[in-house]
């Protein structure tokens, strides 16, 4: 990964043993959350961040994280962590959780952490206004927003997450990456079928086929860093020219892929 020009991997400790994170070739380290049943212990968390920078996602409307409610998961994170903070997903939140308010949690939790990371994804506005280094998803986008961000005088930091693959291999990378993509809402409008919701799913792994795998083969170039860790470099570098200040890789194909 560091050929590849990454300098942050995120990790998902519903998928791997996140204290492998000391064995990574990176100096920073990023904790997605995936449920408070995968949330890692707070000794697997201070020795992750002896060895590393290590970032830690928060979501402000789940129960554990809730600045204006329970904050009790706040306990496990280390102080020399920074806390990512995020509006959360449904995935993960319940009913209750999904009808917080986000505008006064992102700005509870700011004084509490004022060095975060806040997460732009579907709430850009109240990111921004929130303030500190702003931290999106790859899109498309990502590159022509980050020079109208800077254009516009925005002189803070800006990282991106991307799922990462680092091989040509197609079959490999749709397996990697293929459902990811297919729910992001561009891709979704075009995939065969995208705007019937009556339809049948097509598959969109590596057994995809015709407009389907087109579809998803151009999208995962859009979405995630995929390629050989030169062609993956390239794009980061687009990146960073762009106003991007740093890139964090998930290892979409787990973590030994960032390891070796």
């Amino acid at each position: 990964m560091v050929r590849a020009g990454i300098d942050a991997a995120a990790l998902k400790p519903a998928e791997c043993d996140v204290s492998r994170a000391v064995d990574l070739p990176v100096d920073r380290v990023a904790i997605d959350y995936e449920g408070r049943e995968h949330f890692p212990d707070a000794a697997t968390l201070e020795a992750i961040a002896e060895a590393k920078s290590l970032y830690v996602t928060t979501p402000v409307r789940a129960d554990g994280f809730d600045p204006l409610g329970d904050d009790s998961l706040l306990d496990r994170i280390p102080d020399r962590a920074r806390r990512l903070l995020v509006a959360g997903h449904g995935a993960y939140l319940d009913e209750s959780e999904a009808s917080r308010a986000i505008a006064p949690r992102f700005g509870a939790a700011r004084k509490a952490a004022p060095d975060a990371w806040i997460g732009t994804e579907g709430v850009e506005r109240l990111a921004l206004a929130a303030g500190g280094t702003q931290y999106e998803l790859l899109s498309r986008s990502t590159e022509r927003d980050a020079r109208a961000l800077r254009a516009a005088g925005f002189d803070g930091e800006i990282a991106v997450y991307a799922p990462t693959v680092l091989t040509d291999d197609e079959d490999a990378v749709l397996e990697a990456v293929g459902a990811y993509v297919s729910r992001r809402r561009p891709v979704a409008r075009a995939l065969p079928g995208g705007d019937d919701p009556d339809g049948e799913d097509p598959p969109t792994d590596g057994t995809a086929t015709g407009r389907t795998r087109e579809v998803l083969s151009a999208a995962a170039r859009d979405f995630a860093l995929v390629g050989s860790p030169e062609t993956v470099r390239e794009r980061v570098e687009a990146l960073r020219e762009a106003g991007v200040d740093r890139v964090v890789g998930y290892p979409a194909r787990g973590i030994d892929e960032f390891v070796r």
